[in-house]
């Protein structure tokens, strides 16, 4: 009899047990000290703002979780690739949660290419494009009739055509409905700008668009786990994302772990516990990711460090600004938007 009893104590137990759902998952990848009260990184703002006050156990991912009662959850990846592939497919897996209709906001900073955007900007990636997969030679060897050592993975030598269709995480496209719907909805963005940024920019002469205050725009991003920077990678960054999108996609602004977050969410998806249809990528102005015309890219690089970049606050601002008016509205409508995505109704 007690045997019987126990086994209708688990079994209501497990029937009236149900995952949290998820309604939009904030995607940050770094938050050098509190989540609230400091000196803020990427989640600082998010947790402040839209009060994200129950915290959670990571579950194997990198930090501690956060969610607000309208259903957003908030996390940080940690720096790297890897980190940000083993984080999200950690929650994704995490069985505490339904995350069957949640959208995914990734919003970090990263580094602009002024001829795009300028400084504090917002970029609403169309594609990211992985960075490092590839083949390599040193600087030194590369043949005097190609413009980089870096090479597509499968062919011999650079931007050979054609591009291969049997990809292994070269390049994603995000949906096209949704990163138009999120650009249009954020285009009229109040964005701050600081007599420190307008100093800052104004070395930029010949970049019409790096002159300029900050503005949101959409662009593919190239996602990279070297810090590189200067013009000469510039080049490679327009080249290679010019290729790998088959001409669809112009680069913008650097990262260094959507790539691996893409990853995690296409494979989540083919399981079934995710939609990959419903992220979308941000990405805000922190530095421009090459030298002042008249500077050397040595010089560029040895001014800047972690939270002394030219627009390291105001992007910081741009992304949770630019960011909480799509999370905003999709709570506000989540009736209609658990069931059709916005953009394509």
């Amino acid at each position: 009899m007690k045997l019987v009893s126990v086994l209708i104590l688990l079994c209501g137990t497990a029937l009236a047990w149900k995952p949290i759902p998820v309604k939009v998952v904030v995607v940050t990848m770094f938050e050098p000290g509190e989540d609230a009260g400091d000196a803020p990184g990427e989640f600082q703002l998010w947790v402040e703002r839209e009060h994200l006050d129950r915290v959670l156990d990571a579950g194997g991912g990198y930090h501690q979780l956060r969610m607000n009662k309208d259903g957003v959850l908030g996390m940080v990846t940690g720096i790297g690739t890897a980190k940000a592939a083993a984080s999200v497919m950690a929650l994704g897996m995490d069985p505490r949660f339904d995350l069957t209709k949640a959208y995914w906001i990734i919003a970090g900073i990263g580094g602009g290419d002024p001829a795009d955007v300028s400084l504090a900007s917002v970029v609403w990636a169309t594609h990211v494009v992985d960075g490092d997969l590839g083949y390599e030679i040193d600087a030194r060897d590369i043949p005097a009739d190609w413009t980089t050592g870096f090479v597509p993975l499968r062919r011999k030598k650079p931007y050979e055509e054609p591009v291969r269709d049997d990809l292994e995480g070269e390049m994603y496209k995000l949906n096209p409905s949704l990163v138009n719907w999120a650009f249009q909805l954020t285009l009229d963005t109040p964005l701050k700008d600081t007599a420190a940024m307008k100093a800052s920019r104004t070395r930029f002469t010949g970049f019409p668009n790096g002159l300029r205050p900050p503005f949101v725009a959409k662009g593919a991003v190239l996602a990279s786990s070297t810090f590189w920077h200067g013009s000469r990678f510039e080049d490679w960054a327009n080249q290679w994302t010019h290729y790998y999108t088959r001409g669809e996609g112009n680069y913008m602004v650097s990262a260094m772990e959507d790539s691996g977050t893409m990853q995690s969410l296409t494979l989540l998806g083919k399981a079934g516990r995710v939609d990959p249809q419903r992220a979308l990528v941000l990405r805000t102005v922190s530095n421009f990711d090459r030298e002042a015309p008249g500077t050397t890219a040595v010089q560029s690089l040895q001014s800047m460090g972690l939270r002394q970049y030219s627009a390291y606050l105001p992007a910081l601002e741009s992304a949770q600004q630019t960011g909480g008016r799509v999370v905003h509205y999709l709570i506000e409508h989540w009736k209609e938007c658990r069931g059709t995505l916005p953009g394509q109704k």
